[in-house]
């Protein structure tokens, strides 16, 4: 266990380090670990324990183009105690996932293009401060996974993933999640590329649908939309018809099917 020592309005007598034991989770499940702390030489009041769920988002000003780092979540999961000198502390926390977090994670590998992590607050003496980032990875749930399973077999090509500000409807974040493909397989000429886009929630999920015209995102005619919904009771083949219907709508909005 290495403890990292907080910044100066903590002074140097308080080390922290927050230990996950599901450092990989999926929405909607909780996450679970220990904030162990240690007092060297003085004694201290301990005010309160927050952990924060962070994000980096692409916006878009202009035409610049920035990233800045957004909290999607803020839970105490501890309120005032005392830490005597010399002393160490350890306090357990489980934090319920949001079910519209962003995937981070894909068969156990980190997903390019996406950075999410989790910061632990001290309220220490009348003063705030985090400790360091802890990355955390998101797998996505079985009804999400049965739409990038059916994408890859359709011969999709993952291109890249980030965050954009901005709340679609049906969504409470302010951001969302792009995961772009090079079109493949029969759609290739239909489309250049594919965006995709969950706005998951407990029972079901929508799944956005974005599609650029074959000669590309410059040319007349801009993109084509789609959006259906997946309950997560369906059989598995229900999600990968309804990603086809999707497909073939929007070529033929486009008289392209």
């Amino acid at each position: 266990m290495v403890f990292r020592k907080l910044k100066a309005a903590f002074g140097a007598g308080v080390e922290v380090d927050t230990v996950l034991s599901n450092a990989t989770v999926r929405p909607g499940e909780m996450l679970r670990g220990d904030v162990h702390f240690k007092s060297s030489g003085s004694d201290y009041k301990v005010e309160g324990i927050h952990i924060e769920f962070t994000a980096v988002v692409e916006i878009e000003s202009g035409d610049n183009e920035y990233r800045s780092t957004y909290s999607f979540l803020r839970q105490q999961v501890s309120g005032p105690f005392h830490l005597a000198a010399g002393t160490s502390h350890s306090h357990p926390f489980e934090i319920p996932v949001p079910w519209e977090t962003p995937i981070s994670a894909i068969g156990g590998h980190a997903l390019p293009g996406m950075r999410l992590g989790v910061q632990t607050e001290l309220a220490l003496a009348g003063a705030l401060d985090k400790g360091d980032l802890d990355p955390l990875f998101v797998s996505p749930l079985a009804a999400q996974e049965h739409i990038i399973t059916a994408l890859d077999r359709l011969g999709f090509g993952f291109k890249k993933a980030d965050l954009e500000r901005g709340t679609l409807y049906g969504s409470t974040m302010p951001f969302f999640q792009e995961i772009e493909y090079y079109a493949g397989g029969q759609w290739r000429s239909h489309f250049s590329e594919l965006e995709l886009t969950f706005i998951a929630g407990p029972s079901q999920m929508d799944v956005i649908l974005e599609a650029d015209n074959r000669g590309g995102f410059l040319s007349s005619g801009g993109d084509s939309y789609n959006r259906f919904t997946v309950r997560y009771g369906d059989h598995p083949g229900a999600a990968e018809q309804a990603l086809q219907q999707g497909l073939e709508a929007m070529a033929r909005r486009r008289g392209w099917f």
